[in-house]
This record gives structure tokens, sequence and C-alpha cells, in this order.
């Protein structure tokens, strides 16, 4: 390994990136009211919504700025946490690592540069819209670095049965969502809910840290592959059901919670399937109160434009990474489902 520079530490960034203090104020708020839907508190249906990768901050902003008009007019039932996601796991670790990497996905790898980008962008979406966002731990050491900021944080398939990740994830106190992992074996996004609320003593960043659990980790179904690689969903009544039995195994974890993912293996990555599929979710919540209770909401991969692109492209608002939904099949969906949640 060549060791090209040194990277300043979080508390360097944040001190020349300061959060506002209305900024500060959002979050809390935000934070109060997430943690209350999860908690059973307060009957909302979340949706964690945005572009597959942040590639572009003017795009990224005009797409959050359109979710806000719509967060208005559908607020009485669905809270939306904005999908601000900067740093992307690749299969074969080739390929478009997201804007942490490359803030100019054209350009070079610039991890300073790419720092300094998702915090500013995070910066925008709530001095702009109000809206504190979601992003993905690929890195659990980057965390702090956004760590005044995030109000959800997700971990990826490939990421939910290592050990680093779930034990930062149980220090910190906003939901974190674990994905079952690629294989599909939901035992694997059990035993990291359960990591994840317990309390540990581990090292992070250098320091000997305890953390007291993390009462709001909970699951992600996104689908899985098999050994062939073909898609399978879990997203279906038969699988919302069998996911209550197992938090039922577990009385110790609390707020049995899901978030079902209607992109990836779910949908078999065509993003046109996503509104039939959280329709369907809704249908099985109408028709169990056990699973109405723990599905707290979805996750949407949507963008100004229908599709994906290859990086040089140039379309606007287009994704650059997996197929995304666009903007106005997005309004609908998020419309109809206010109509009936």
């Amino acid at each position: 390994m060549q060791f090209k520079c040194k990277l300043p530490i979080p508390k360097e960034i944040k001190e020349r990136f300061p959060l506002s203090e209305t900024g500060a104020k959002l979050k809390i708020e935000r934070d109060a009211e997430l943690k209350s839907i999860f908690e059973g508190k307060t009957r909302k249906l979340v949706l964690v919504i945005g572009p597959c990768s942040a590639d572009n901050e003017d795009s990224v902003i005009d797409y959050i700025s359109r979710l806000r008009e719509v967060q208005e007019k559908v607020k009485e039932k669905i809270f939306i946490v904005p999908r601000i996601y900067t740093n992307k796991p690749r299969t074969t670790g080739d390929g478009y690592k997201g804007m942490l990497h490359q803030p100019d996905p054209s350009g070079e790898s610039d991890l300073i540069g790419g720092i300094i980008s998702i915090r500013h962008l995070h910066m925008r979406a709530i001095n702009e819209t109000g809206f504190t966002c979601a992003d993905e731990m690929l890195y659990p050491s980057n965390y702090r670095y956004l760590s005044d900021i995030l109000s959800y944080v997700a971990i990826g398939a490939r990421s939910t049965e290592n050990q680093e990740h779930r034990l930062v994830s149980s220090g910190l106190d906003i939901p974190v969502g674990m994905k079952n992992p690629t294989g599909g074996d939901l035992s694997v996004m059990m035993n990291s809910i359960t990591a994840g609320q317990h309390a540990h003593d581990f090292i992070y960043r250098g320091w000997d840290v305890h953390s007291e659990g993390n009462p709001l980790t909970h699951a992600i179904l996104r689908g899985y592959v098999d050994n062939y690689g073909k898609s399978f969903p879990n997203y279906h009544y038969e699988d919302l059901a069998y996911l209550c039995q197992l938090y039922a195994e577990r009385p110790d974890l609390k707020n049995p919670a899901v978030i079902v993912d209607t992109n990836h293996a779910n949908s078999g990555k065509k993003y046109a399937e996503q509104p039939r599929i959280a329709k369907e979710i809704l249908h099985s919540c109408r028709h169990n109160s056990d699973i109405d209770k723990m599905v707290k909401g979805l996750m949407i991969e949507s963008y100004i434009e229908n599709g994906c692109q290859k990086i040089g492209e140039g379309v606007y608002g287009k994704s650059i990474t997996d197929p995304c939904l666009g903007w106005k099949e997005t309004e609908k969906l998020i419309l109809d489902l206010a109509d009936i949640y």
C-alpha cells in the first residue's frame, strides 16, 4: 500500500464546515419524529427515497427540493427521508464508488475533496430543503464526518455480516437498517440486528469505545440471488409474515421493524416495478395487523429521469449506477401511497 496523504479527522471537518443552529434544531426535531415512528408511537409511513447514488450535487438538490413540495402534501401520512448515498459498494470492487471517492464521476479519485463534497451536499439538503437525509455506511470509520447531519443509516447486503459495521451501529442514536445478505439468509440479518441492539466495547478510530446498544436497529428486506445469480424477491405476504415470526422468536429485540427495499433483487432491478411492489406491501399490511405494526416504511430508488446512463453521457438527473424511477412516476407513487396508507 502507498500512503498518499493523511486525511483530516472528523472534528476538523466539522469545525471547518459547521452545521448551523437552524440545521441542528431541524435534525433534533426530525430524529425525534423518526424515533417515534420506529417505536410505534406515531403511525406514518417512512419513505427512504432518492437516487441510487448521489452523483451530482445540483441535480440531487433539485430532486430533493421536489420531494419537499410533495412532503407538504402528504405530511399527515408519510415521513420522507431522502437518500443521499455518497459511497457505493461494488460487487467486484471496480466502477464508480460514489461521491466520497470521486466528487467528479469522470475525474480521478480525490478522497479529501470527496469528504468535503459529501458534507457540503448533506448540509445543502438541510439548509435549502429542511431535510435530514439517509446515507449508506460503507466505511464505518467515515460515519463521524456526517454524524451530526444524518437521520438514517443503511448497512448494505455485503456489509451486514461485518463485525465493525455491527459494533459501530450499536453506538448510533438514529435508526440503522440491516439489509439481508445477497444470499438471502435472514438469520445473518437477525444476528446483525441483535448485535446492533446490544452494548459493546471495541476499537473505533483509534479509541477504546463503549456503546450502549441501538434499539432502533432494524431489518431491511431487499431480495436475494441464488447460486446461479437469479434474483428472488422477499417482499411478499409470506416473507413479511415469516419475518414477524423471526422477531417473535427473539423477544429480547426492541422495536421490531422492517423497511422493505422495492428495488434491487426485489424488483430484479426493474425500476418500473417499484410502484407495484410498494402497493403490494401496503396491501399485506391491511390484511395482517402484526405485519402492519412491523412494516415502518419503504426504500425506493428514484431520480429525475427514468433509468440509468453511462458516466459521461451527461443526462441531467439520470442515475449513473442502478436504474431509478423518474420524477413523474415518483410523485404519483408518493401521492398514491398517502391515499392507501
